[in-house]
């Protein structure tokens, strides 16, 4: 007890001898600048599907559609990517009314936003694409991608639709602070399993509670009650879903 109270008093001691001295001191800050520079490259394969009717000779031009797989398609293949969602209906032989690009995430890598944004780009560019129609969706990691880029770029998007996946907080606060009135306006619709054990429901839960007491106008949630991780496969075979997607437009936003 004694050896506590003599550490006690010696570091009150201490405390107040440091307080007096920043009392008289007449300390004072200095402000610098640094001039960074950064350059970043790297490949992003990705896999296009055309609707039949589409032709860029034509006046008419078409919706497109962003998609992001899961962790378990990055890599080298670029085949992957077409394992779940919208692209393995293509394969199945599904004909959509909209162009699809869906990139593959290099090996050991998350969804970054610029190269998608700059893939995008590309698209635009080189095909009739109706730029108030681009919809953006992705499963599991690329849920999060979705959140993540719609989020921060919600202007860019038409709607999203993140599938079994979640955001970190602090991209949900920063768009509702950065981006409030597009973000507001932006229509979401995410879904999830409520038996996920990989990326629980809580994970879509707390980003659309907050989202719509932000003041987010057009958001909802559909939970699957007997889904697992695999929510996608509902939620991707489901006519509705592309129903809801082409009846928005961001004319209206």
């Amino acid at each position: 007890m004694k050896t506590s109270l003599s550490l006690l008093f010696a570091l009150v001691a201490i405390f107040s001898a440091m307080k007096a001295k920043a009392q008289t001191n007449n300390s004072s800050f200095t402000t610098a600048t640094l001039d960074w520079k950064s350059k970043c490259t790297g490949e992003l394969k990705y896999l296009l599907y055309l609707p039949p009717d589409y032709s860029k000779s034509s006046d008419k031009k078409s919706p497109l559609m962003l998609f992001l797989h899961g962790a378990g398609e990055r890599g080298a293949d670029v085949n992957r990517a077409a394992i779940h969602g919208p692209m393995s209906l293509v394969r199945q032989g599904t004909n959509f009314p909209f162009i699809i690009v869906a990139p593959q995430c290099p090996a050991g890598q998350l969804w970054d936003n610029e190269p998608l944004l700059q893939l995008l780009d590309r698209i635009e560019s080189n095909y009739a694409v109706d730029t108030n129609r681009i919809y953006l969706t992705g499963l599991s990691m690329g849920g999060y991608g979705t959140w993540k880029l719609g989020l921060s770029h919600p202007d860019k998007f038409a709607a999203i639709a993140p599938i079994c996946g979640g955001a970190s907080m602090i991209d949900v606060i920063l768009g509702t602070w950065d981006k409030k009135k597009e973000l507001e306006k932006l229509p979401i619709w995410a879904f999830h399993g409520a038996k996920d054990d990989i990326v629980p429901l809580k994970e879509s839960e707390r980003v659309v509670e907050f989202l719509k007491n932000a003041g987010v106008q057009n958001i909802r949630l559909t939970v699957y009650p007997e889904a697992k991780h695999d929510s996608w496969k509902q939620a991707y075979a489901d006519p509705k879903f592309y129903e809801w997607l082409l009846n928005q437009t961001r004319t209206g936003l």
